[in-house]
């Protein structure tokens, strides 16, 4: 495959960080940061004497070289120590690196400490322009947040994310993967506000001007992109575990009674990783906080994890959904990121394909085989969907800019790729080899042969193939499978059919099941041909042949079946892929006309596990046909009695669709029920054909603090617009969180679009004031869209066209082309 860019090594050292103190105040006025940091530094191993420290943006005000002195005190009998501060000569020219002139060459024996005291003003730096890919929407390290406390709805916060290379925008370092350092932090604060960082909390003194300092440690080493430092006024809300490890929680101070509903689960995931991973929890705490408008989902920040806001919900919310993925994601990375940190940018698969594949570790011990194998079945599917887009190799040395490596490559590719693997070698294998690897690099970094190794000294076998093909090779597998019945044999004929041009022809180990008379034979198999065909007894034609039965391919896998073979896949296969394939293929209606497949549809809305049953419920949508009446009883009782909420939730909608006014009450009744996603449905249902109670309905919904129902009702009083509901709609898309804003600006298009137009004229500034400078970009992208159903007003188009042409985010710059015209 042709490179993008560069090779991009590992950062050469020169020098080792070895500690780093901060003394941090704030202004929140100027959106600045007061410090004095002291780094603790030696030659990594060539004499030098120069220092280059990454400070991005600082103004400098003193750089000098502490030396200690120790002299002999005769009152108190014992050395007693001296600090001398010598002033440094330093350049600056580019605000982004310090080159500090040290006083004489210093060799790898020794050690000498830096003090600098700096202004940070990341508020005040560049935007990385042409950026479209990454985990995080801005780079600028540390973000005030309602830094003048101008937005009454939003509380004021300081926190950071240092994730790529973003936390020398605060304090001076050696901002690179590879380094690692222990740190202690001082921060100066107001009294009101709590602060978190990494380590322990080990002091907190009050000073005689209303402020406090408080005094974190960290003396554990860890890489300087997970240093971290929170502050705001929350709520925090302790568990300690049975060995004494404090596990705790911070959110706002509304959520204070749900935070153990919402991160509860977590000293249960660290005892169970803990124990797969056969390495007790490596630090001294574990803190989660919920931030507002963070610019990443979430980030493992040694010892104290940021969250976005959307991880906070109430008990309603939570019966719906919850955030175990990310929870147990984010912490997995305490072992595989933190514990042992990839070297390198393009090493990051050996981060964030184990935290990936951690969430289906978990879902597989907390909830069930399929429930595991429906998250992996996901993931799969959101890396094919990149795949159409760009293929590149997992660990991929010539990206042009690092933020590329945050990609469903990484994550969800990485996360089939450790699956795969672990199916190859065996359970046993797998975990051995997982623990050797944080063994052996444990407060270290690696690289991607590190991890072969610690695979093939377990297994004893040469494994350079699978890391050749599935690590260093862009693509994935396109098998298609024919089937054929002669002679007592059945036989595959298995095609590989990738451009193996760019793409290997995979070695594929697989298991193929075979279904005669009812039973099942297994017959492990490899494929390691463009063409090949593979042979199995069978004393008649098959019922079933499932080629990757367990469904390990990292791919797609082309096998035609009839409705008979798949209505047998359904009552016999046992794995979560094999019943959603067979009820998706024959959701066609015309196939419901069969009664074969209807009764399996049937049974299928009673499967154990709810997603089946939502999808084959969701197949009977505007359905007509045979024993209809059955079908509706059927889906009525789901809604009154299925105890999951998405299959209450889309039997609601399926009812709904029969557009059939037999099922008023029951949407009516729905309304009460305890999960907000059903109530929002139900709402949806029973107001569409705009009941006598309508008004009386909505007005009890009007201030619930759930996004699903207040669109609900939203879209209500869209359709018959009324002036006085437009403070109602203002006061929601401020107070509404970010993920359920653009639900949301999309009712509010539709109701200014049936309003007059002094209201259309009253909405333009409140419009564009959000399309310019809403935190998240999607956000932005809603309001710029409903603007664009304004045009017709004068200086609109005018509005939309420098909105354009002002957006810094190369993603939503692309946006605003593709819909440029809307």
């Amino acid at each position: 495959m042709v490179r993008k860019g560069p090779y991009n090594a590992s950062r050469t050292l020169k020098h080792d960080l070895l500690h780093t103190r901060l003394n941090l105040r704030f202004d929140w006025n100027r959106q600045h940061v007061l410090g004095k940091a002291t780094l603790r530094v030696k030659p990594y191993f060539y004499p030098q004497n120069t220092l280059e420290i990454d400070a991005k943006g600082f103004d400098i005000k003193s750089v000098h070289l502490i030396d200690t002195l120790v002299s002999a005190d005769a009152r108190q009998r014992q050395p007693a120590t001296q600090y001398v501060f010598d002033k440094l000569n330093y350049t600056y020219t580019d605000r982004r690196v310090l080159r500090v002139t040290l006083p004489r060459t210093y060799t790898r024996k020794d050690t000498f400490d830096i003090q600098i005291e700096y202004t940070a003003k990341p508020n005040e730096l560049p935007f990385v322009t042409g950026r479209s890919e990454g985990a995080t929407t801005s780079d600028k390290g540390l973000y005030f947040i309602n830094h003048d406390g101008s937005e009454p709805n939003k509380p004021r916060q300081i926190w950071t994310q240092g994730e790529t290379e973003a936390n020398s925008c605060w304090f001076p370092t050696i901002d690179t993967p590879n380094e690692k350092m222990t740190q202690e932090i001082y921060l100066t604060v107001d009294s009101k506000y709590r602060t978190l960082s990494n380590g322990r909390l080990v002091s907190s003194q009050n000073n005689a001007d209303g402020t406090r300092t408080d005094y974190w440690i960290q003396n554990k080493p860890h890489a300087p992109y997970l240093t971290m430092i929170a502050v705001g006024e929350f709520a925090y809300v302790k568990d300690e575990m049975a060995n004494g490890l404090e596990v705790s929680y911070y959110v706002e101070p509304a959520y204070e009674k749900y935070a153990r509903a919402i991160f509860g689960r977590t000293p249960e995931m660290i005892a169970f990783f803990s124990n797969i991973f056969g390495i007790e929890y490596p630090w001294d705490k574990y803190s989660q906080i919920a931030v507002r408008n963070f610019v990443s989902g979430a980030m493992e920040n040694t010892t104290a994890t940021v969250h976005g806001e959307s991880v906070q919900m109430d008990d309603r919310q939570l019966a719906d959904e919850n955030s175990d993925a990310v929870i147990a994601h984010e912490l997995a990375h305490h072992w595989f990121g933190n514990l042992v940190t990839c070297e390198s940018w393009a090493n990051l698969p050996l981060n964030e394909s184990f935290a990936n594949y951690a969430e289906y570790l978990w879902f597989e011990y907390a909830r069930s085989p399929y429930e595991a194998d429906m998250h992996g079945q996901s993931d799969l599917n959101q890396y094919l969907a990149e795949a159409e887009q760009k293929q590149e190799p997992l660990i991929r040395y010539g990206y042009t800019d690092r933020e590329q490596m945050f990609d469903h490559h990484s994550y969800a590719k990485g996360g089939r790729v450790l699956h795969l693997l672990r199916k190859i070698v065996g359970d046993d294998a797998f975990f051995a080899a997982m623990n050797r690897y944080l063994t052996r690099n444990r407060f270290g970094t690696a690289e991607l042969a590190d991890l072969r190794i610690a695979f093939e000294e377990v297994t004893g076998e040469d494994l350079t193939w699978f890391f050749e093909q599935y690590f260093l090779s862009p693509g994935h597998a396109l098998v298609k499978v024919e089937p054929d019945y002669a002679s007592g044999k059945v036989t595959l004929k298995v095609t590989q059919q990738q451009d193996s041009t760019t793409t290997p022809i995979y070695r594929l180990p697989v298991k193929v099941d075979v279904w005669v008379k009812g039973q099942k034979r297994s017959y492990d198999v490899v494929v390691d041909k463009a063409k090949q065909s593979l042979t199995f007894p069978a004393e008649q034609r098959p019922d079933l042949v499932i080629f990757d039965a367990d469904h390990r391919i990292i791919g797609t896998v082309e096998q035609e079946k009839n409705r008979k073979e798949l209505v047998f896949q359904y009552y016999h296969a046992d794995t979560y892929q094999d019943k959603y394939e067979a009820i998706t293929r024959l959701e066609d209606k015309r196939a419901l006309v069969d009664s074969t497949v209807r009764r399996m549809m049937i049974t299928a809305m009673n499967d154990p596990f709810w997603k089946i049953r939502q999808v084959a419920i969701s197949n009977f949508a505007e359905y007509d046909g045979p024993q209809f009446q059955d079908i509706e009883r059927i889906v009525q009782g789901k809604v009154r009695s299925d105890e999951k909420p998405a299959v209450r939730t889309e039997a609601v909608v399926t009812l709904a669709s029969f557009a059939d006014n037999v099922n008023e009450p029951i949407f009516r009744e729905a309304i009460n029920d305890s999960s907000y996603s059903v109530v929002s449905a139900a709402l949806d249902a029973y107001l569409m054909n705009k009941p006598g109670d309508a008004a009386q309905i909505v007005s009890r919904f009007e201030q619930v603090p759930n996004g699903d129902i207040i669109t609900a009702v939203a879209n209500y009083y869209a359709g018959t617009p009324d002036e006085k509901r437009y403070d109602w709609f203002v006061e929601k898309l401020k107070t509404l969180k970010p993920q359920d804003q653009y639900n949301f600006l999309q009712v509010f298009g539709k109701y200014l679009i049936k309003s007059s137009p002094d209201i259309q004229r009253r909405a333009i500034p409140l419009l564009e004031s959000t399309a310019r400078n809403d935190a998240a970009h999607f956000v932005r992208f809603g309001a710029y869209q409903v603007l664009g159903l304004l045009q017709d007003i004068e200086g609109v188009k005018a509005i939309r066209r420098d909105i354009r042409g002002s957006e810094r985010d190369a993603r939503l710059k692309e946006m605003y082309e593709q819909f440029r015209d809307f």
